[in-house]
């Protein structure tokens, strides 16, 4: 069978769970993000200096440098802010979908939960491998596997005629 003669029907259910997924991890992106741009004077420099991870060198070399720290912390904020809305409306959500899991890896590479490595300050919970951004990183996955912003976020309107799934 052709993959383009393949049509995916979901349930009312089904569109449900994956609408909710998605717009609650959409509201956990835009808050984090609104949270960092509305904070004056944040900044990712504490996060970035008392990394731990495999790219701990990379990480803190950003924060020592002032134009890497400013541009990491315009991504965060920005980042964040665009994910959740992308995902909260259900807007041009498969890329932004990707986008999210780039930035859930960067914060699970920073502060792996892995044992050996020492607790620090920017780790909530006694984690061993799986923590929320890894969870978060494989919803987002789920939803990139089973769209739902086609049915129910404004991609509808805009790839109506198009059987792309954004």
């Amino acid at each position: 069978m052709n993959k383009q003669n393949l049509k995916v029907i979901y349930s009312s259910w089904q569109i449900f769970a994956l609408t909710f997924l998605r717009v609650l991890i959409g509201w956990h992106f835009l808050y984090e993000g609104l949270v960092k741009f509305y904070t004056p004077g944040w900044t990712a420099k504490g996060y970035l200096l008392g990394s731990v991870g495999p790219l701990a060198p990379v990480f803190r070399g950003i924060a020592q440098s002032a134009s890497m720290l400013h541009v990491a912390d315009i991504f965060n904020e920005w980042g964040l802010v665009l994910v959740g809305l992308s995902l909260f409306i259900g807007l041009l959500s498969k890329p932004f979908k990707l986008f999210g899991i780039t930035l859930l890896s960067f914060y699970y590479l920073s502060y792996p939960p892995f044992s050996g490595l020492g607790a620090n300050a920017h780790v909530e919970g006694n984690y061993w491998i799986v923590n929320k951004n890894l969870i978060e990183m494989a919803a987002l996955f789920v939803l990139i596997l089973f769209p739902s912003s086609h049915i129910s976020g404004i991609d509808r309107f805009i790839f109506k005629n198009n059987k792309s799934k954004m």
